[in-house]
């Protein structure tokens, strides 16, 4: 199997490349391109993988840059899981939040995060608020 190079660099990435792989790998959320990049661009740090030059994994950070950071989109495409990807996705974006409390949502992968030292929390909740799809 081919290596795979991460980088973090926003300029030269292929939006819709990306929305492709992650739609023939069912992890398509219906952001746009232009979606994904603006919420690349606004988070804290990112990470991209890529095989032969395809988008294999994907991951982003947000934080508050004191104590407070969130993990999202952590993917890896499946034909490279079980392989250390995605750990080496999430592993690169924790060093950039050093000191800070980390969170996450994850409704098929607690096992996965359990293995990066993730705990199960009770009392969270969420809700979405206006409609983010039609860009607002």
């Amino acid at each position: 199997m081919a290596e795979i190079e991460f980088s973090s660099d926003l300029d030269d990435i292929d939006w819709a490349a990306l929305k492709d792989a992650l739609v023939a790998d069912d992890f398509d959320n219906l952001r746009t391109p232009e979606q994904y990049r603006r919420s690349h661009e606004n988070s804290h740090a990112v990470v991209f993988g890529r095989c032969q030059g395809r988008f294999v994994a994907n991951g982003r950070i947000l934080s508050d840059g004191v104590c407070n950071a969130y993990l999202v989109d952590i993917w890896t495409a499946t034909p490279h899981r079980r392989k250390g990807v995605g750990r080496e996705v999430v592993n690169r974006l924790l060093a950039t939040v050093p000191g800070q409390h980390v969170a996450l949502f994850t409704d098929d992968m607690p096992a996965f995060y359990r293995t990066l030292g993730f705990a199960p929390q009770v009392g969270g909740m969420s809700r979405i608020v206006g409609t983010w799809l039609s860009g607002g």
